[in-house]
């Protein structure tokens, strides 16, 4: 399941075919590692090449044996070509020794570069990707299908090179001994080869799919358990419970046809191998017994078989690893393939500390092209210091007007312009730096609340921290925890009273003392105490800043300087709150409908 999202793709990369851009791009997370994996590599061709001598070694024991007129001397000849084994053996276990650690710890770090790329391209992407995708879907990538290509990584150089090897090194032994019979147990592997083939299309069709769902169960735990209040205020445990089972039964009828095609194709490979070793053991005995080969020569050809073997084997493990790998690899390249919606325009200039003019010029906007527009030609003025609430009923788009300016979104048509500059043709940064959000979605990082009000300015000291949660009115229930500061506040602040975490929010932002506020239903959890205290501070910080409040409950914005009312058609009236209630119009209207409530 992919969305519109992920299908979007880089102008630039549209001439160059997918599969070779995703290869170049594979190839280049190695290049940091070249030394190591030319290490990794040249220890792989070491265990190739002492496989192969083994073999060799054992034949020249055997021919040994023959040699009855100098029992002395071959007894001397066995003992060194013994030793001679043994610290090839020793050789072999150093180098795989290494391949499994290095080339692990390679392919970890290629993994780790991986997940810091995708996780800072997710930091990128505009809030139009999140409103398509689902977090539990984002974390499958980020975790299981960086995992599989981090094995990948590791593992697939490795296991091509010692295949690649052997066999050809094991083939060369056996036409040498005896090239009749290596030509004939060679003429079945084309067979083996197209056996593997077709099951390993089967088997990448049910990875691709189980990876999706392994994601869909992510998304489906994910969700539950972030509203398990809400589940549990409504008694839906076991609704739950059968939501979770449906996904996991689909996943599991998956994962068997995954696996019926993976237990075929690894029984018709070992057949193969047990196949070749019995053909071997025939052939080569009825050559012994017509005196066309050595005994020596049948214990060579054995042990080669046995080599020989091993590359298949190995090669049913590099089919597992690219096609999770490569599985995984894709889903990772389509989300980093997704462009953000909104960039900074070449050449777009730093904005300094602004004034607080803010301005829009006949905007409007809808989420989809092919959805109706929230906003239509909306033209409004902010003068820089002065106090703006936005009222409507629900569903005109204030959240969506407000979420406009510091480009969460950007407008579908008009301009909007911060101190007379173009917000498109200054950066995304500097533009956001200059405006501080209060949204009505409170959110909390798991943490203390020291952490959670620095996010508002990281480099800010203790003092202004506790300044700070002063002005927000959060410093004495602060204090009161058990820890004050210091205090881990859990997921999402779940230790932590609505109001309290939405004064925190508030808090976090007059730390950040931008020139420019949004407040979104910034105080809807709060009581009516907590709330008169906050209405004080605001008219205290909105003296010398522009201040965009959004407000259902009209008794909040009798202070403001102007009131601006929003409906589906733009912008009804504006005013202060004497001269619309005089007026009659729309603004009293919604003042008719929340009194008598």
């Amino acid at each position: 399941m992919h969305s519109r999202s992920l299908e979007a793709r880089a102008d630039h990369s549209a001439s160059i075919p997918a599969a070779r851009r995703r290869l170049c791009k594979f190839l280049d997370y190695y290049r940091p590692h070249l030394p190591l994996l030319a290490a990794d590599l040249a220890c792989a061709v070491v265990v190739a090449a002492t496989a192969l001598a083994l073999p060799v070694c054992a034949n020249w024991i055997t021919r040994q044996l023959g040699d009855l007129s100098g029992a002395d001397d071959a007894t001397r000849s066995i003992l060194v070509t013994g030793g001679v084994m043994l610290a090839l053996v020793a050789l072999q276990a150093l180098c795989t020794a290494f391949v499994d650690y290095q080339g692990h710890v390679m392919g970890a770090k290629i993994e780790g570069a991986m997940r810091r790329e995708l996780f800072e391209h997710l930091q990128k992407l505009s809030f139009g990707f999140y409103d398509r995708e689902r977090v539990g879907q984002l974390m499958s990538r980020i975790t299981n299908d960086l995992f599989a290509i981090g094995e990948l990584c590791h593992h697939g150089p490795e296991d091509l090179a010692i295949s690649l090897l052997k066999f050809g090194g094991a083939a060369a032994i056996l036409t040498w001994i005896d090239p009749g019979l290596t030509l004939s147990i060679l003429a079945a592997f084309p067979f083996a080869l197209l056996y593997a083939l077709h099951f390993n299309g089967r088997m990448s069709v049910t990875l691709r799919a189980g990876k999706a769902q392994i994601a869909a169960i992510n998304e489906r735990v994910e969700d539950s358990l972030a509203g398990v209040r809400v589940v549990k205020a409504f008694g839906g445990e076991q609704a739950e419970v059968r939501r979770f089972e449906a996904e996991n039964t689909r996943f599991l009828d998956i994962r068997r046809a995954g696996y019926r095609s993976e237990a075929l194709f690894y029984v018709g490979m070992t057949a193969f191998a047990q196949l070749v070793t019995v053909a071997v053991v025939v052939g080569g005995a009825v050559r012994v017994a017509q005196d066309r080969m050595s005994v020596a020569d049948l214990l060579t050809f054995l042990l080669c078989v046995a080599i020989l073997i091993d590359p298949i084997q190995r090669a049913v493990n590099f089919v597992r690893l690219w096609q999770q790998g490569y599985t995984g690899f894709t889903r990772f390249m389509e989300v980093l393939e997704t462009r953000p919606d909104i960039l900074d325009a070449p050449g777009a200039r730093e904005l300094g500390r602004v004034r607080g003019d803010v301005s829009l010029r006949g905007v409007g906007f809808a989420y989809r092209p092919d959805s109706p527009p929230v906003l239509t030609n909306v033209s409004l003025d902010v003068r820089a210091g002065e106090f703006v609430t936005l009222v409507g009923a629900s569903g005109v788009g204030k959240s969506t007007l407000c979420a406009l300016i510091p480009r969460f979104y950007e407008a579908s048509r008009g301009r909007i312009l911060v101190d007379g500059q173009d917000i498109r043709e200054v950066t995304l940064a500097s533009l956001r730096r200059n405006i501080g959000v209060v949204q009505q979605d409170v959110y909390l990082f798991a943490g203390t609340v020291l952490e959670n009000l620095l996010y508002g300015r990281p480099g800010a000291t203790r003092d202004e921290v506790v300044a700070a949660a002063r002005r927000a009115h959060a410093h004495d229930f602060i204090m009161a925890l058990p820890d004050g500061y210091d205090t881990d506040i859990g997921q999402r602040g779940v230790r932590l009273s609505g109001g309290q975490k939405q004064r925190l929010t508030i808090a976090r932002s007059f730390l950040r003392d931008p020139p420019i506020l949004i407040f979104d239903e910034a105080t809807s959890a709060l009581d009516n105490e907590s709330e008169r205290a906050i209405q004080q501070s605001l008219a205290d910080l909105t003296r010398t800043r522009t201040t965009i409040v959004i407000a259902h409950r009209l008794s909040t914005v009798r202070n403001a300087d102007r009131i601006v009312v929003l409906t589906e058609n733009g912008i009804a009236e504006q005013g202060r709150h004497e001269e619309l209630m005089a007026a009659g119009g729309a603004y009293a209207a919604l003042h008719r409908v929340q009194a008598s409530l």
